[in-house]
């Protein structure tokens, strides 16, 4: 079905890893809204070895709840009549740990970085990227291939015309790794090739007997040129109809489904680029789960998307504490922690992964630990994402369309207009004050910004909608999905504690004026409801901006949330004092500003574990970091 009018009712499901969630989308009079939402248990594993078990499951949970029979026997009653079945049906998947791939190139720098891009693109979880000059030997290349055992092998490397001889070594060390598929017997582990076309002939031919190899144009034909497109669809193509194919059950879900089934990131990504299409505005989103965390963003028509596979909040939580070190979780806790007492914390979350906290003390360290994982995900995003430029080339079609690439970065917090949260710690945070000073702790967005979250993992079911029915996805996710938590001003710039930052006037829907001086280092919130908006003029002090380049007086309208309009005056970047005193007194002021936690279980706490002078040691710094990889030395 193509035509919006034709669809009443519309069920998707996303099969992720643990769970498989069901959502049911109808129109209601001239509008479409989520009615409700299903989960039960991913069954592509033993005992069950049949994803359609948990799919059918899910599915007769949404039935219960809406009085209305979906399923007869095994199959969904299509189209909607008479007061049963559905009209159309999606699905995402992420099962048996989604797309899972391998790169290899022969510059890190170059070829292997932009297949790295394809392959994220795709919607993949990137293994490992294998380059000639990563200082690892042909033997070492060789073991990691076949311990990782990708689901697909991207090669690429050289400009056409190039030299062959790397490419032919590293087909050579695939081949010799004889990489067995995670799923199917007897099949054959594809190899997509998209690198200098006078070796396609040669890489097919030591690879052909033994993998299943596609050629596809190079990723880079040119230096300063990208063609990231062809090699991401023939990516896409390969898992959805032949990798997943041989996944148990998965045959049964391809047919049901009225459109090719979607990777989870990439049904994300897709839904990412449909809002900053919708918006005309420059958006990132963060995906924040148990074992990674992706990172989305559509700058001026460029879309990015990053995995960071080892940074999340259960399975990866002890990754996150070692990237980041015991100081610089500590920061953010306004009370006194010690390294031995956070550690055992980790400990027990690693080994029992979907607990959550019990305490507020336990949420205040788990969101700490949050904005350490947010933070290095979107330093990582930020070093990928780069501008890129449409250009014509002759004898190229639309398909095989040419960019060339400038290696800019392309994130300007300046021009970010939104920024939105997923993932259970910005999800469920019990506040959404919480995921609000969550997202600007670890993003720190210049100038105005709106902040929002995902509020119930709508998000993937959305994206693969969106795919073919771009309209009513976007319908939903702005009424059902999106709850915007309001706009924050934050300008640019640094000054000594206490100085004035900003003025600002802002003039209510009511036509009242609420006049505020903002002073560096501090940071305050007016109320201002969601769906209501207000027209702030904000007059930054020397050495702020709050636009790109100036430091001049700017007004807006901006729209308020449940949290409303946060005005930030701790400067761009964001540092905290250095001493432990003054910086849990500034953590406290913050929170309570806020009304971000309970301020007298806060203070509690504070009584309990005071802070002392010795937390200020330079000496006790340097001995307290990598704690956590000695303790699981012993």
């Amino acid at each position: 079905m193509g035509a919006n009018d034709e669809l009443t009712s519309i069920l998707a499901t996303d099969v992720g890893s643990t769970t498989t969630k069901a959502i049911l989308i109808e129109k209601q009079g001239d509008e479409y809204h989520l009615v409700t939402r299903a989960e039960g248990q991913t069954t592509v594993e033993k005992p069950w070895e049949d994803v359609m078990v948990g799919v059918r499951q899910s599915i007769r949970l949404v039935e219960e709840m809406i009085d209305r029979r979906l399923l007869s026997e095994r199959e969904l009653i299509r189209p909607k009549s008479e007061g049963e079945g559905v009209d159309y049906y999606v699905s995402t998947s992420s099962a048996g740990g989604g797309l899972q791939m391998m790169v290899a190139g022969m510059v890190s720098s170059i070829s292997a970085s932009s297949a790295h891009r394809a392959a994220l693109g795709a919607g993949a979880v990137v293994l490992d990227v294998i380059a000639v000059d990563d200082g690892r030997s042909t033997s070492e290349h060789i073991n990691r291939i076949r311990e990782m055992r990708p689901d697909i092998i991207l090669l690429s490397g050289g400009v056409d015309g190039g030299s062959v001889s790397y490419l032919a070594a590293m087909a050579e060390t695939i081949l010799q790794a004889n990489p067995q598929p995670r799923f199917g017997s007897g099949y054959q582990l594809p190899v997509v090739y998209a690198g200098n076309k006078d070796a396609q002939d040669l890489v097919q031919g030591i690879l052909q007997e033994r993998l299943d190899v596609h050629l596809e144009p190079n990723l880079r034909p040119r230096h300063d040129m990208e063609n990231l497109g062809p090699a991401r669809e023939r990516i896409h193509d390969l898992f959805m109809n032949h990798v997943m194919a041989q996944a148990p059950g998965y045959e049964n879900l391809m047919e049901m489904v009225d459109t090719t089934i979607m990777p989870t990131p990439g049904a994300v990504g897709s839904l990412i680029r449909t809002m900053a299409e919708n918006y005309e505005a420059n958006i990132v989103g963060v995906d924040i789960g148990g074992a990674t965390t992706d990172i989305f963003s559509d700058f001026d028509g460029t879309f990015t998307r990053t995995v960071s596979a080892n940074l999340g909040m259960s399975y990866s939580i002890t990754n996150v504490y070692e990237e980041s070190g015991f100081d610089n979780v500590k920061r953010w806790s306004p009370f006194a922690v010690s390294e031995e007492a956070l550690c055992d914390w980790i400990s027990n979350k690693m080994v029992r992964p979907t607990t959550i906290p019990q305490t507020v003390h336990q949420l205040i360290l788990e969101q700490a630990l949050g904005r350490e994982a947010l933070r290095h995900s979107f330093e990582h995003h930020k070093s990928l994402a780069r501008k890129v430029e449409q250009e014509e080339v002759a004898g190229w079609s639309g398909r095989t369309a040419m960019f060339r690439s400038r290696g800019e970065e392309i994130i300007d917090m300046m021009e970010l207009d939104m920024l939105v949260g997923s993932g259970g710690v910005l999800s469920h945070a019990p506040r959404r004050e919480q995921a609000a000073l969550m997202l600007i702790d670890s993003f720190e967005p210049e100038g105005f910004t709106q902040l929002a979250v995902d509020s119930i993992f709508m998000m993937p079911h959305l994206g693969v909608l969106a795919s073919t029915h771009p309209e009513i996805a976007a319908e939903v996710f702005d009424a059902d999905c999106l709850v915007r938590l309001g706009t924050i001003i934050a300008p640019s710039g640094t000054a000594r504690p206490g100085a004035r930052c900003m003025n600002v006037e802002i003039t209510l829907p009511s036509g009242d004026k609420i006049t505020e001086e903002i002073k560096s280092g501090q940071i305050t919130r007016v109320e201002l409801g969601d769906g209501e908006k207000a027209t702030v003029r904000a007059k930054p002090s020397r050495g702020f901006r709050l636009e790109q380049g100036k430091g001049d007086a700017v007004e807006r309208e901006v729209e308020g949330g449940i949290v409303g309009i946060i005005l930030d005056g701790r400067g761009r970047p964001l540092e905290l004092p250095e001493r432990d005193g003054q910086r849990v007194e500034a953590l406290t002021q913050w929170l309570e500003q806020l009304d971000v936690y309970p301020m007298d279980k806060v203070r509690e706490y504070q009584e309990q574990s005071p802070v002392t002078a010795s937390s200020d040691s330079r000496e006790e710094e340097g001995k307290k970091r990598g704690f956590f990889a000695r303790l699981f030395k012993r």
